[in-house]
């Protein structure tokens, strides 16, 4: 089983989800998060207002599958994620040990929401 976390633009959410719906992902936790990039500026002035551009406004996308997953599902942000700029994010896989569904006991890959 693997851990895949992604970050993404807020803006390519919904483009994302699709995507990981099309490949059988269809439960993952996400949250919004606010970083900081490689780009060095400061603040920007539009119609009065002060935008701090060294922070940037990121979608945490989080869930656990099945190995077999893995790949279907990292090219799937890939491929919906991507815009060709700087800032399109990262995506992180770690190995996870053991899972155990709290409802019924289940354990290991069994106990994921995706069947077979």
């Amino acid at each position: 089983m693997k851990k895949i976390e992604a970050i993404i633009r807020k803006s390519q959410f919904d483009e994302v989800t699709e995507a990981l719906h099309e490949v059988g992902i269809d439960f993952f936790t996400y949250w919004d998060v606010t970083g900081v990039g490689n780009e060095k500026t400061g603040a920007v002035i539009y119609r009065a207002t002060v935008y701090e551009t060294r922070l940037i406004e990121r979608r945490i996308i989080s869930f656990v599958c099945r190995d077999k997953f893995v790949d279907a599902a990292t090219d799937a942000i890939i491929k919906a994620a991507r815009t060709g700029e700087m800032g399109d994010g990262k995506i992180f896989i770690s190995t996870i040990d053991e899972s155990v569904r709290i409802r019924t006991g289940e354990k290991g890959p069994e106990s994921l929401y995706i069947k077979e």
